[in-house]
């Protein structure tokens, strides 16, 4: 059953291209923006990722971490980060396990989904933006609802 507002995140830890383990419990304590994409360097992806790239420093006011998933393994992922010029890490989710605890759907039946999460520091997601096409609302989208979790805790 896909995760959905409301759901707490169950814990998960997958390695980073640099090896480099991740877990819901080391983001715990700070928003985090989860975006789930189908492959590295193809354009809805690149176009995606380079938002994400280019709007790095306002996620860092909002104090979240941005953290990037798909099913490629860290040599494409490190590859991508170095061409772009990516500020943040990209998991490896090689056998899509993350993508099934999530319950991203494929596209189609057949591509992987693109999908972003949004989870509060407590670890609760506060929005599920799912759309294929238009990758640059992923990036907006994150940004609006880290501003709407701002202005609910002051």
């Amino acid at each position: 059953m896909p995760l959905k507002v409301g759901d707490q995140v169950p814990d998960f830890e997958l390695s980073d291209q640099l090896g480099k383990s991740r877990s819901m419990k080391q983001a715990k304590g700070n928003p985090l923006v989860l975006f789930f994409y189908p492959k590295d360097d193809t354009p809805g992806c690149t176009a995606e990722a380079c938002g994400f790239r280019d709007k790095y420093d306002l996620f860092k006011i909002f104090g979240a971490q941005v953290w990037g998933v798909s099913n490629d393994n860290d040599i494409s992922h490190r590859r991508f980060i170095e061409k772009y010029k990516l500020p943040f890490p990209l998991l490896c989710d090689t056998d899509n396990y993350l993508r099934k605890m999530f319950g991203v759907p494929k596209a189609l039946g057949i591509i992987d989904g693109r999908v972003t999460y949004i989870i509060d520091a407590d670890g609760i997601v506060k929005h599920v933006f799912n759309d294929l096409l238009n990758s640059p609302k992923h990036v907006s989208e994150a940004l609006r609802i880290l501003d709407s979790i701002r202005m609910d805790t002051n």
